[in-house]
């Protein structure tokens, strides 16, 4: 009996520790992420939990060697993914599409789409997985009504120059999982602020992509380096600017 009343209480306490936590706000360097090795890839964990309007959402990056084998092709049933590359050249495959992105290319992929990924450079080839899963119900139409999953090279899409450097949009349009989803690079060529603080509905992640770009988030500023990503809250308060006299360049992306 009393074994069996134990089994009983951590089946039902087991449950309560598997339950995702809520992501905090701040500063996740590239040097201090956990590292797991195998043959031919390494794989670093940012985050994984939750968020306003996500009830799952994890990043992690990749690195596959030169040569390394790809993973079986294989779909999302319920989850969707952003995957920005780092360094490299990657091959990627989704559904009828392939294309080949260096480092700054983009991939937004929907759910039940087929993928696959390989290195198909002279060196190692490093990129971001972003999956996530709405707390609404994923709309898959709205997805492929709003151009489906792509495949975007950055030197495809125009670079519109200003006065504090400039920036390339990516997309902003609906996806399966979001009512609206936005992605943009930034460049600033001075020290510096972009913009005074300030705080939105939509989550929102920076990724330094080149030089130091420094975040406030509530007030506690945060200076990183290349490889670094800020998250930041639904209604945080902050704002992002250059840290040095180096330009610096860095993706950001919302989403409600």
């Amino acid at each position: 009996m009393k074994i069996f009343l134990v089994a009983s209480v951590w089946l039902m306490t087991l449950p309560l520790f598997a339950q995702p936590q809520p992501i905090a706000s701040g500063l996740y360097a590239w040097a201090n992420l956990p590292v797991k090795v195998e043959a031919e890839r390494e794989t670093r964990l940012v985050f994984e939990g939750t968020c306003p309007r996500f009830k799952y959402l994890k990043i992690h990056a990749t690195t596959q060697k030169q040569g390394a084998k790809p993973r079986p092709a294989h779909t999302n049933e319920d989850t969707e993914e952003v995957i920005i590359v780092k360094e490299g050249k990657a091959k990627f495959t989704i559904g009828t599409q392939t294309a080949v992105l260096g480092a700054g290319g983009v991939v937004l992929i929907l759910p039940q789409e087929m993928q696959s990924v390989e290195n198909v450079g002279d060196g190692p080839l490093t990129y971001y997985v972003m999956r996530y899963r709405s707390e609404k119900p994923m709309d898959i139409e709205r997805g492929k009504a709003a151009g489906g999953s792509l495949l975007l090279n950055k030197d495809s899409l125009e670079f519109k120059p200003s006065e504090r450097g400039g920036g390339r949009v990516y997309f902003n349009r609906p996806t399966a999982m979001c009512e609206n989803f936005e992605m943009h690079v930034s460049r600033l060529i001075k020290k510096g602020p972009s913009h005074a603080p300030h705080n939105h509905p939509d989550n929102e992640i920076i990724l330094a992509v080149e030089g130091d770009p420094e975040i406030t988030i509530e007030g506690k500023g945060y200076k990183g380096t290349v490889g670094d990503l800020y998250f930041i809250n639904s209604e945080t308060s902050h704002n992002s600017g250059n840290g040095s006299e180096v330009p610096c360049l860095y993706f950001a992306y919302r989403w409600r």
